[in-house]
C-alpha cells in the first residue's frame, strides 16, 4: 500500500470512529448476519467458490505435472536437475515463493481497492502466467512462469478468504468454508485423472502435461466472467465510508432471501461495531491481535508442511515406495479423489458444531499418527485407506484454518493481516520442498513422514495454547 493510501485509510478510521455512521454500520452488519441460509446465500457461495476449483487445480499441479516434464526431458529424473538441485523441488519452490510474495507483498491491495476487484484481477494474472508456462521448452522457462502464476495465486487465496468470511452470515461461516473447499477440491480428482490419462501420452504430438496445464487456465476465464455478478463485501464498503452502497447491497440480499423463504426475516441481533483503529500492518502487533498473529505465524509455518508435503509429493512418495510410475498416478487418483467428499462430510457433520481451534488440533494430531503408518505399508489394500484418512484430516485442517484466520482480524486490516500470516505457510512450503527432497533421498518415505509429524506437534501447541473462540460470533464481536 502506498503511503498516501495508508494515510487516507487512517484518516478514514479516525473520522469514522464515534460518528452516527458507526451506529448505522453496526445495524447493517447485524441485519446481514441474521440472514438465514437460503438459495440466494448458497448461490453467492457457489459463485465465489467456483474460482477455487482452478486455484486448487493450479496449486496441486506441483504433484502431477513434474513426471510429464521428466518424460519430455525438460526436468531431470535424478535428484540433481538442471540447476544442481532437484527440478521437482525447484518447481514446488517457485510456486510457493510466488505464493509467499503474492500473499505478503500484494494482499493489502484488497483492503484498499476492494475484495471483488482484486479477486478478478488476480484470477486473470495467474491464468495468463499458467497459459504461457504450458508452452515452455526449458526448465528455466517453466520455473519463471510458475513463479509468476504463484504471485497471482497468493493474492487470490488471501482475498478469497477475506471475501468469503465477510460475505457469509455468522451462523454459517464454518459450513460455508467447508462447502467452498468441497467445490474447490473437485479439482483434485479431476487433475489426478487428467494426469493419469494424459501425462504418459502425447495426443496429436503435444505432450500430455501441456494439456493438463492448459485446462486450468482456460476454465478460470469463465469464472472471471461469472465473478462480475457478485456484490462487493458490505463490510468492506462500510469500512470505506460507502454506507449507502452497503445498505443497498444488504437490502437487495434481504429482499431475495425473503422471497426464497416465503416469510418475513427474523429480527436482527444487537448491533456490534469494530473497535476504531488504523489500517496499517502494525495494527496486528497490538492487543488483542499480537497474540493471534504470533499463533498464526507459527501455525502457518508448520501446517503447510503436512498439507502440501503429502498432497504435492504423493506420486513421488509412492514411487519411492517401489510402485511403478503408472500405478503411483493411479493410487494418487484413488487417494486424492476423496478430498472433495471429505470436505462435504465435514460440512454436514462438524463445521458448525465444534470450535474451529479444536478441529485444527484434532486434525493435526491424527495426521501426526497416520503419516508414519502410511510410510510403513506397501500393500494397496492398506496404503489407499490410510492415504484417504490422511487426505480427510488434511481437508479438515484446511477448512478450519482458512475460516479461522480470516475471522481473527478486523475488516480494516483483514486481507493484509491474513496475507502476512499466511505468507509464512508459502515460505515454509518452498523450504520444505528442498527438505522433503533431501529426506526422501536419505531416508525415504519414513523420513518425510517423521518430518510431517514433528511439524504437526508445533501446530497443536500453537493453536491449543493461543487460539481464541470464534464459533457463532460476528466478525465485529471477534475483533473486539
Amino acid at each position: 500500500m502506498q503511503p498516501t493510501a495508508v494515510a487516507a485509510d487512517d484518516a478514514l478510521a479516525e473520522s469514522w470512529s464515534g460518528s452516527g455512521s458507526d451506529e448505522r454500520a453496526g445495524a447493517i452488519t447485524a441485519r446481514f448476519d441474521r440472514l438465514p441460509a437460503s438459495r440466494t446465500i448458497w448461490s453467492l457461495l457457489l459463485v465465489v467458490s467456483l474460482a477455487g476449483i482452478f486455484e486448487a487445480y493450479d496449486i496441486y499441479q506441483t504433484a502431477y505435472v513434474p513426471p510429464g516434464l521428466v518424460r519430455d526431458g525438460i526436468f531431470k529424473a535424478t535428484t540433481k536437475g538442471s540447476t544442481g538441485l532437484s527440478d521437482q523441488a525447484i518447481f514446488g519452490a517457485a510456486t510457493f515463493v510466488g505464493l509467499f510474495l503474492g500473499a505478503l507483498a500484494f494482499s493489502s491491495v484488497a483492503d484498499r481497492f476492494g475484495r471483488r476487484f482484486i479477486f478478478i484481477q488476480a484470477l486473470l494474472w495467474y491464468s495468463a502466467a499458467t497459459f504461457v508456462m504450458a508452452f515452455q521448452t526449458t526448465a528455466l522457462g517453466v520455473f519463471v512462469f510458475r513463479f509468476l502464476a504463484g504471485i497471482g495465486l497468493g493474492v487470490e487465496l488471501v482475498t478469497g478468504d477475506a471475501y468469503l468470511a465477510e460475505l457469509m452470515p455468522k451462523h454459517m461461516r464454518g459450513r460455508a468454508f467447508a462447502m467452498s473447499h468441497f467445490i474447490a477440491y473437485l479439482a483434485i480428482p479431476l487433475l489426478a485423472l487428467f494426469a493419469w490419462l494424459l501425462i504418459p501420452v502425447s495426443p496429436f504430438g503435444f505432450s500430455g502435461w501441456r494439456y493438463v496445464v492448459l485446462f486450468g487456465c482456460g476454465g478460470a476465464l469463465l469464472v472471471w466472467w461469472i465473478r462480475t455478478r457478485v456484490p462487493e463485501s458490505p463490510r468492506w464498503l462500510l469500512r470505506h465510508g460507502q454506507v449507502d452502497e452497503a445498505e443497498r447491497v444488504v437490502a437487495e440480499l434481504e429482499a431475495r432471501v425473503e422471497a426464497d423463504l416465503g416469510r418475513p426475516l427474523p429480527e436482527p441481533g444487537p448491533a456490534v461495531t469494530e473497535e476504531p483503529g488504523g489500517a496499517r500492518l502494525r495494527e496486528i502487533w497490538k492487543p488483542p491481535y499480537a497474540r493471534r498473529t504470533v499463533m498464526l505465524v507459527v501455525f502457518n509455518f508448520f501446517q503447510s508442511i503436512a498439507v502440501f508435503g503429502f498432497m504435492n509429493w504423493l506420486p513421488t512418495l509412492l514411487e519411492a515406495g517401489g510402485h511403478s510410475f503408472t500405478k503411483s498416478l493411479l493410487y494418487s487418483f484413488c487417494i486424492a479423489g476423496t478430498a472433495p467428499f471429505m470436505a462435504l462430510l465435514w460440512s454436514v457433520t462438524v463445521a458448525e458444531r465444534f470450535e474451529r481451534k479444536w478441529l485444527i488440533v484434532a486434525a493435526a494430531g491424527a495426521i501426526a499418527i497416520l503419516g508414519p503408518l502410511f510410510a510403513a505399508v506397501s500393500q494397496p489394500a492398506l496404503l489407499i485407506p490410510l492415504g484417504v484418512l490422511i487426505t480427510g484430516c488434511n481437508t479438515l485442517l484446511s477448512i478450519a484454518f482458512h475460516a479461522y484466520q480470516a475471522e481473527l482480524y478486523p475488516t480494516r486490516v483483514r486481507a493484509k493481516a491474513v496475507g502476512f500470516v499466511y505468507s509464512f505457510s508459502r515460505l515454509s512450503t518452498a523450504l520444505a520442498s528442498f527438505m522433503i527432497a533431501f529426506l526422501l533421498q536419505r531416508w525415504g518415505s519414513p523420513g518425510v513422514f517423521a518430518f510431517i509429524s514433528a511439524s504437526m506437534l508445533m501446530v497443536i501447541g500453537s493453536i491449543a495454547w493461543l487460539g481464541p473462540r470464534t464459533l457463532g460470533r460476528s466478525l465485529e464481536e471477534i475483533s473486539r
